[in-house]
């Protein structure tokens, strides 16, 4: 009987410790290049961290930690290993000569997984753009070797039966797909300004941080929302009511660490509905265990695309892997971070981050929901007052 179930690939992901990086930093990097490693669907089977003053220009970890990677690639069978760190070409090529087999790095296995996960027209053009962006500068490498590739994770890129495909025709491809999604973008600020002025809240944070099932929980929709990274790709747009405001709350892609340019590039007209926004709710995952760097990326990338002004309301979500019962009352179990109740987390640094105003919710388990909306309708109609002053007196 022919087995026809689909073989999980194996992954062996490798980090560097570098002046500008601590054990610390390098472990968590290498945890969520694991968890992409997951959500593209393989299995990370071994972890490798090389600790030098700055990459090697060949193999970008050094010839020694090389032959040790090479030994457990064949010794364990497994089908690719996945830098944490974008490879020049040229550290492409060297490495997998001594590897001799599949190769990818942090930008590639992210684009993968935006190939897999684009549904709409608008999303599949903006990966095409970046995949083909990444791909121009590694024809070479590309070419010469996809004869020997059969597919899998990171192989979702365009064209890669093409073998004749040159630098120019992948330009004019590039030219092609921006004036596409330049057509799309016009088409998507129309439908933007036919809502009228209705006030405008949209949904920012990290990667997985909970911000569709926020947005299912206030607007009563079915957006995608699981446990992996980027699940949600295109922005969401629905009308929610609280009490008597009415307002339009936008679902968008969750940002990461060392977000390939070209993504961000490509992905900025989904960001206009960040742009565009009266309110950012900017949802936070109070249970990672640095969260504080995940609030510092989303605000250095709302930075960047020219948002710092917008008010920010700032949501500590999932606390109910917070909340500690006592078995008695002389239970005397020290309060640490596993363990705050709703109350502590309000009398931490937390409460009073960046003199923003900020909130601690579940959205799963619905805990402190209520003053959550309470908090949302007060700013809204504050804006909506001032948009429509004729028609305050009516709320």
């Amino acid at each position: 009987m022919i087995n026809t179930k689909k073989q999980i690939e194996t992954a062996v992901l490798i980090g560097v410790i570098t002046r500008g990086q601590n054990a610390v930093q390098a472990k968590e990097y290498l945890d969520e290049l694991e968890f992409l490693t997951l959500t593209a669907g393989a299995k990370t089977v071994h972890k490798f961290v090389q600790k030098l003053d700055r990459p090697d220009s060949k193999t970008f970890i050094g010839s020694g930690k090389m032959e040790d990677v090479k030994a457990f690639v064949i010794d364990k069978g497994v089908d690719m290993v996945i830098f944490d760190d974008d490879l020049t070409p040229s550290q492409l090529r060297n490495i997998e000569k001594i590897l001799d087999c599949k190769i990818l790095d942090r930008s590639n296995l992210i684009l993968d997984i935006f190939a897999s996960r684009a549904q709409t027209a608008h999303a599949k053009t903006q990966v095409e753009l970046a995949q083909y962006q990444y791909l121009l500068p590694r024809l070479t490498r590309m070419w010469t070797h996809l004869q020997k590739q059969k597919g899998g994770i990171g192989m979702k890129g365009p064209g890669e039966t093409e073998i004749e495909t040159d630098r120019r025709i992948i330009r004019d491809k590039i030219a092609l797909l921006k004036v596409k999604l330049k057509s799309i973008d016009k088409q998507m600020s129309t439908q933007r300004g036919n809502r009228g002025k209705m006030v405008r809240v949209a949904l920012v944070g990290y990667t997985n941080a909970g911000k569709s099932t926020i947005m299912n929980m206030l607007g009563k929709t079915n957006v995608l929302a699981e446990n992996k990274l980027f699940a949600t790709l295109d922005t969401t747009v629905r009308k929610v009511v609280l009490m008597n405001i009415p307002f339009l709350m936008a679902d968008t892609v969750g940002f990461i660490r060392k977000l390939p340019h070209m993504l961000i590039e490509s992905f900025k007209s989904t960001l206009d509905e960040v742009r565009e926004a009266d309110l950012l709710l900017h949802i936070v995952d109070v249970t990672h265990p640095h969260f504080e760097d995940h609030i510092d990326v989303v605000n250095q990338t709302l930075n960047e695309i020219g948002v710092s002004d917008i008010p920010v309301i700032i949501v500590f979500n999932k606390i109910d892997a917070f909340q500690y019962v006592p078995k008695d009352e002389f239970d005397l179990t020290p309060i640490e971070r596993e363990n705050y109740s709703l109350d502590d987390l309000k009398n931490t640094w937390m409460a009073n981050v960046e003199a923003k105003q900020t909130l601690f919710i579940s959205a799963t388990s619905k805990t402190n929901i209520k003053e959550f909306k309470d908090v949302l309708y007060s700013e809204v109609k504050k804006i909506h007052d001032i948009r429509y002053p004729y028609n305050a007196y009516l709320y």
